[in-house]
């Protein structure tokens, strides 16, 4: 019994011209139309086929086959499953030939040549030498996985959102299927996903959301290491596409205030000035300073309203008695026409502003909220599941300068991370250790994959006998 693998069928037909749009039983499936699959190739996970024609359906349980046959019939080009296809949400004791054999809608998809198949890495049993696709609860890892590693790198989507309601055409499935297998959520699913976003580089992400995220940074070229940190951390856990600029690469420029007083108080104050027109005037930006790493996923914040501001800021977590930074802020380019670097010493210049009003009250802008949750700028604390980012702000203790800050563990993990993951290499961080940029000891802990240096603080300490931090020098 021959029955068509699904990358040597991909890799035969014409599937790659326009990008992809998954669908699935979020609450954003709502937004779908008929006439988007004049400009997409479409895929339906599991019972989004009842709603929807498409060219793909795609199932790993069973019983979604089962309940769904005459919609995969009359809707689906093609089915896509497993060679292990799950049963009860485990993978199930027979293969797919088996399967073929006992339920008639598999059986007239493969007459028809419309049943395609893949290894799922959830079973050991392994047909042919094809990819295996990553995937470890949800049917839209798989499906992400799956096209990716058929070549496919454009994705749009709807109904894929995370939390655990249904869109409305599916409220008669909120009893029946809805986390069946046994995860609390549908945020899980976004772990895989973005796996994958990172390792393919995809254009990944909802069809009516602004992309790619734009995350602008303030920087030196010395903090590039702590720069690729933040980055991968961005990228590990965002549900889309991250598209990351250090600010010290701008070509844009801005003159020096006449007036000791007014001149910035590092080299990357007045970078994030740069935002709107390096944007070409045009969306939507983040600012992050280049001493922080994230938790969570950057969509959450990227997707706050403005309200009609075209600034949006975070206060400080816990009780810090600070003046306002902007260290975090999410602008509206259109509406920041004006703000430009020039412009801004012009007035620093002329008396109009002072560099108090600038920094710490930003009334360059006419409108805006601090709005963002405090959770996006933690300073020098870390809650676990409830820190979004946390911002390394005493520079005499940044993890990749000092062994003595009690957070060091968890930069230095991520660091490890990154360079297990492929995202930094070794080599990078021997660069900037020879070149004085970071503590010697960082490159030994990440060859011994230690993160807490307790047992280990000698020799440590004996490789950084020397190490004068870059802003001492």
């Amino acid at each position: 019994m021959r029955i068509d693998n699904f990358f040597d069928w991909f890799a035969s037909e014409q599937l790659t011209e326009q990008p992809w749009l998954l669908l699935g039983k979020g609450p954003s499936f709502q937004q779908y139309q008929p006439e988007l699959n004049q400009h997409y190739f479409t895929l339906a996970l599991n019972h989004t086929i009842r709603e929807v024609k498409c060219d793909i359906a795609h199932a790993i349980d069973l019983d979604v086959i089962d309940s769904c046959a005459d919609a995969i019939d009359s809707n689906a080009r093609y089915l896509l499953v497993p060679w292990v296809l799950h049963q009860f949400n485990k993978p199930s004791d027979k293969t797919l030939n088996i399967w073929i054999e006992k339920i008639p809608i598999l059986e007239k998809l493969w007459e028809e040549r419309r049943l395609k198949w893949y290894n799922l890495r959830t079973t050991k049993i392994i047909e042919g030498k094809t990819p295996i696709v990553q995937a470890m609860a949800f049917s839209a890892e798989a499906a992400v996985s799956a096209l990716a590693l058929a070549g496919i790198r454009r994705f749009r989507t709807l109904g894929i959102d995370g939390g655990i309601e249904y869109a409305q055409q599916f409220s008669d499935l909120q009893r029946k299927t809805r986390l069946n297998n046994g995860q609390p959520s549908y945020d899980l699913q976004f772990k895989g996903i973005c796996k994958s976003i990172r390792h393919f580089e995809l254009d990944f992400g909802p069809l009516n959301t602004e992309l790619p995220i734009r995350v602008y940074v303030g920087s030196q070229i010395e903090q590039m290491l702590a720069v690729k940190v933040l980055e991968y951390t961005l990228k590990k856990y965002a549900s889309a596409t991250v598209e990351l600029h250090p600010l010290h690469l701008s070509d844009v420029y801005y003159p020096m205030p006449k007036h000791p007083e007014n001149r910035p108080r590092t080299p990357f104050s007045f970078q994030r000035f740069s935002i709107p027109q390096m944007a070409g005037f045009k969306g939507k930006a983040i600012y992050l300073d280049s001493d922080m790493m994230v938790f969570t996923d950057i969509m959450k914040l990227w997707n706050i309203p403005f309200e009609g501001s075209q600034l949006l800021s975070a206060g400080f977590s816990g009780s810090e008695n600070r003046d306002p930074q902007y260290s975090v802020m999410l602008l509206n380019c259109e509406q920041l026409k004006e703000w430009a670097p020039s412009h801004i010493v012009s007035l620093l210049d002329e008396g109009k502003l002072t560099y108090n009003e600038l920094m710490y009250q930003m009334k360059i802008v006419n409108q805006q909220q601090a709005s963002i949750p405090s959770c996006w700028n933690s300073l020098e604390a870390y809650e676990p599941g409830q820190t979004a980012l946390l911002h390394f702000t005493d520079m005499n203790r940044q993890p990749w300068l000092s062994r003595k800050n009690s957070l060091t563990p968890i930069w230095v993990q991520a660091l490890i991370d990154a360079v297990e993951d492929g995202f930094i290499s070794l080599q990078t961080i021997q660069e900037h250790v020879d070149l004085g940029w970071v503590r010697p000891s960082l490159l030994w802990q990440v060859k011994k994959r230690k993160a807490h240096l307790s047992r280990y603080s000698f020799t440590a300490a004996r490789l950084d006998r020397q190490f004068i931090p870059p802003h001492k020098k």
